[in-house]
């Protein structure tokens, strides 16, 4: 009887292992729900507030030099385009995001993680036109963030590939994602890349490289998952990470399974 109890406790162990390792990051934070907005900071703080694994923000260097938050490449004032890469701050700063929010200054963003108890933060480098301006953004980044002792909450994404090689000579230790999926996981290797952080069509269309990837030690998120369907499948594939704009329903089928 006392080794039947053991089994079915083993069991249990490794199915709450399995279901923990399947990680949950919030596409840029957790807007769906009463007053947030998409790369706000309270979307920051409501993703910790669910306790996922992460939160992911878009990043951006004015044409000041000060990094900010926003995913688009350009944003509406007045009516009016404006590239977000060609826009001072002063000019950025009148912008209003969706719940009423200034849109913020990375630093402004950084300092507000830095209150978080629960999540890491997920920094995606976004494309600009010149690669002087993605060395200066991907710089000050890490300083800032240095600064601030953030070195172990934090990863970096990108689809451009200066992005990536970047991030891994400025900061060695950290998990480093490439975003574009064009690339097999043995070409991540040779760039010692953490792995690959691609559309879950990519995956649908070349399932063996989330095997792959796990047989040369690298890590597999997928994104933005947030049909039940799609979820479901990407757990099946026994990916990592699901970034997804519905984190409780992601999390409800990770329980479910």
């Amino acid at each position: 009887m006392k080794r039947k109890y053991l089994l079915i406790a083993s069991v249990l162990v490794l199915a709450f292992t399995n279901i923990q390792a399947q990680e949950i990051i919030a596409h840029r934070g957790f807007w769906k729900t009463a007053g947030s907005a998409q790369n706000s900071i309270t979307a920051l703080m409501k993703a910790d507030s669910i306790a996922v694994y992460g939160s992911e923000v878009d990043i951006w260097l004015s044409s000041d030099g000060v990094p900010v938050v926003n995913h688009d490449a350009d944003v509406t004032l007045n009516g009016e385009k404006l590239l977000v890469q060609d826009t001072p701050l002063a000019t950025l700063r009148k912008v209003k995001l969706s719940n009423g929010e200034t849109l913020p200054t990375f630093e402004e963003y950084l300092d507000a993680f830095a209150k978080c108890k629960n999540i890491k933060l997920i920094i995606e480098f976004k494309s600009h036109k010149l690669k002087e301006r993605e060395d200066i953004l991907a710089a000050k980044v890490m300083d800032m963030v240095a600064q601030r002792g953030l070195q172990d909450k934090v990863e970096f994404i990108a689809f451009g590939l200066n992005f990536v090689q970047q991030a891994r000579k400025l900061a060695p230790k950290a998990p480093v994602y490439y975003l574009n999926g064009d690339l097999a996981p043995q070409v991540l290797a040779t760039m010692n890349l953490s792995g690959f952080d691609y559309n879950y069509g990519v995956l649908y269309n070349r399932p063996e490289w989330v095997s792959k990837a796990h047989e040369l030690g690298q890590k597999v998120n997928v994104w933005t998952v947030n049909k039940p369907e799609d979820i479901q499948k990407m757990i099946d594939l026994k990916v990592d990470y699901i970034t997804t704009d519905e984190p409780l329903l992601v999390r409800e089928i990770l329980q479910k399974k």
